[in-house]
């Protein structure tokens, strides 16, 4: 295969006429500017935002077709937290164009935008041939996946990969971003061989960082770890700024136990761009278990600080430097931590996991009254907690509550966390450790097999009657038994199943149809990349009737 060189299709002037545009810039001057280049290609609407506070909320309001965005935006938001927020918040669509402009020239800049995939970055000054070219040549772009991108929203995966498909077989100047999309849809569908088949197919053209990348993902997927390595460290060496690279290496490296290399690695990603919240959110947690504190609380206070005004800020950062904090004795200030972050994110999780924190740093300082004091609050808080937090987090509440000898919370709580868990070796070899460590083995050993036990029961009781065409009693069965183990995958990708399996019978149901889609939705987020959750979402929209879907 050869990949042709991708052409510009001309779009007419008429075409922008009624499209609707956001211009987001600080300076009065340069949206005036703007606003006439536009006019002149025959533009008619235009709202413009002087700051990122005001952009956020006019997306919110409108459905723009293009936004031209700068970068420096004054005190708040900056275009890349704005950016930032529209894809995470969906305040723009698969077809938006989103251009940022800069007088920016530095490589902070231009890689911390590039991180977040705006279509085009444009320096200024800018002419309006050359705003007329970009916007021409990425709207043609846009109209060749606005069906696949659709689809891929609506997350029918699958689907999208027959329309990619369909385009391939016509679209050859479009042909390798057409393969990368499909590579991309296949991982989102599990489909994880026929991904890698397509990384393959590219790399006998060329080898493309993105492909090499995507074969290394997929072969750490299947535990190869160390081949994965190999090729993550040559797509790094190959394409020195290729961070999503870096990211991925440094992930192989903590699986395999090399933690002062993925502390390398995520440091010089670091430096090339230096404000993604995450990747200092993360380079502080490698710092924290190497014991290197100055390292972590330089990294999670820059995270927290770039995450003062950006929809991707994390209470983890918050928590890890809370916990350096307390490695360094210093309890008042990882008390006030954990104080500012139930301010920002003021859930009833974030106050479960601060009081985690708080307890782990007292214990860790050697002050074991004020320690006990806090498992006593957790505990109190447990009871009158709703949903369970993450198992992790539920992992660590236990240790907390062992350690300062809150006697029964621990026993209950890693019951649920078998329930929602019942398949997944590693978190019960985690709550058996704990028992171990609590000297507590055989009681261990006793409630994760009750407790898998039970939950696999209560799972199958539903398959089976759904299985003996009692499809009322199935869906009401496991509606009780998402109740009880929210967030056990198999419970809900069955619930999904057999919600289905009803419409199929019965034809499509409203109620059902959105009950179906919102359990499947709460099971990607729980576990991604699944080839039963592709499948299941493929059969609902079959079912579900155009004018819905």
């Amino acid at each position: 295969m050869v990949f042709p060189s991708k052409g510009s299709e001309a779009v007419s002037v008429n075409e922008w006429v009624n499209k609707r545009f956001l211009l987001v810039d600080d300076f009065p001057s340069m949206r005036q500017m703007m606003r006439d280049m536009l006019r002149n290609i025959g533009v008619r609407y235009i709202d413009q935002a002087a700051s990122g506070s005001e952009a956020a909320a006019a997306l919110g309001r409108t459905k723009y077709d293009v936004v031209l965005c700068d970068f420096n935006l004054g005190p708040g938001k900056n275009g890349q937290q704005v950016l930032e927020e529209a894809k995470v918040r969906e305040l723009i669509g698969p077809t938006c164009i989103w251009v940022m402009v800069s007088a920016e020239k530095s490589v902070d800049s231009i890689m911390g935008a590039a991180e977040y995939q705006p279509d085009s970055y444009l320096i200024k000054p800018i002419t309006e041939n050359t705003l007329m070219s970009r916007l021409n040549r990425i709207w043609a772009k846009k109209q060749v996946f606005k069906q696949i991108a659709h689809t891929y929203d609506v997350k029918d995966y699958l689907k999208a990969v027959k329309l990619c498909d369909e385009k391939l077989a016509t679209d050859k100047i479009h042909a390798l971003d057409l393969l990368r999309m499909k590579a991309t849809l296949l991982e989102k569908a599990g489909e994880m061989d026929q991904a890698c088949a397509v990384y393959e197919q590219v790399m006998t053209v060329r080898e493309f960082p993105w492909a090499k990348a995507g074969i290394a993902k997929i072969r750490a997927a299947d535990g190869k770890l160390e081949l994965a390595r190999q090729m993550l460290q040559e797509v790094v060496a190959e394409n020195p700024h290729y961070l999503e690279a870096y990211d991925q290496l440094a992930d192989v490296q903590q699986r395999m136990g090399q933690f002062e290399e993925a502390e390398k690695v995520l440091l010089s990603a670091a430096k090339l761009s230096p404000n993604s919240v995450l990747r200092q959110k993360n380079l502080g947690t490698v710092a924290l278990k190497l014991g290197n504190a100055e390292a972590a609380e330089k990294a999670f206070r820059k995270s927290v600080s770039v995450g003062e005004h950006s929809v991707l800020a994390t209470p983890e950062s918050y928590y890890g430097l809370a916990r350096v904090c307390g490695q360094k004795a210093d309890a008042k200030e990882a008390l006030r931590v954990l104080s500012a972050v139930q301010d920002k994110f003021d859930t009833e999780e974030t106050r479960v996991r601060a009081k985690v924190v708080e307890g782990l740093v007292y214990h860790e300082s050697g002050d074991e009254i004020k320690a006990r004091k806090s498992g006593e609050e957790l505990s109190q808080l447990l009871a009158t907690t709703g949903d369970l937090p993450d198992a992790e987090t539920c992992l660590d509440m236990a240790r907390l509550l062992f350690a300062v000898g809150v006697e029964g919370a621990p026993l209950d709580l890693l019951r649920d966390v078998v329930k929602n868990n019942h398949d997944n070796e590693q978190v019960l070899k985690d709550v058996q450790d704990i028992f171990e460590k609590a000297s507590l083995g055989d009681q261990g050993a006793e409630l994760v097999g009750s407790a898998k036990k039970e939950a696999g029961e209560m799972m199958n009781r539903g398959v089976i009657l759904w299985k003996g065409g009692q499809l009322d009693e199935a869906i009401e069965w496991m509606r009780a038994a998402r109740e009880t183990m929210p967030s056990n995958l198999r419970v809900l990708l069955n619930f999904a199943q057999i919600l289905i399996a009803a419409m199929q019978t019965n034809g499509y149901d409203a109620e059902l149809g959105a009950e179906a889609r919102e359990v499947l939705m709460r099971a990607e987020k729980i576990a991604p990349n699944q080839r039963r959750f592709a499948q299941l979402m493929e059969q609902l929209t079959v079912l579900t009737p155009a004018e819905l879907a």
